[in-house]
């Protein structure tokens, strides 16, 4: 007798499977992310986007740490990771290091790092 079947959960894994076409990670560019990058629109949604897709675009008009795009979207790094990876493929978003090269040998923008935990806290 073979076991009861458990009805799908789509708030689950599978969900994920299906948002990413199955990827646990992301290629190209889009491996280099952490979750301070900040991501920016590069255009506007068009019909026939997926819908985290459209979401995406349409939150990062203005610059979004990944970290707070994930709070807002209920997702997973990894998952969100994949998402960007796609639509930077696309060239429908670019992301940026938070910290200009520039400064990067002085160490974190404490200022920057404020407005990142500022952020998360209004969420």
């Amino acid at each position: 007798m073979s076991a009861p079947r458990r009805p799908s959960d789509p708030s689950g894994l599978e969900r994920y499977y299906v948002l990413t076409g199955g990827r646990s990670g992301p290629g190209g560019s889009a491996s280099s992310l952490d979750v301070a990058t900040l991501v920016v629109s590069r255009s506007v949604p068009v019909p026939g986007m997926q819908h985290e897709h459209e979401e995406i675009v349409r939150r990062c008009r203005e610059p979004l740490s990944v970290a707070e795009l994930g709070a807002h979207l209920g997702l997973p790094f990894n998952i969100l990771a994949v998402l960007l990876s796609d639509l930077l493929d696309g060239g429908r978003v670019e992301v940026r290091d938070p910290v200009p090269a520039h400064d990067a040998g002085r160490g974190p923008d404490l200022t920057l790092l404020e407005e990142v935990l500022s952020g998360l806290e209004r969420l």
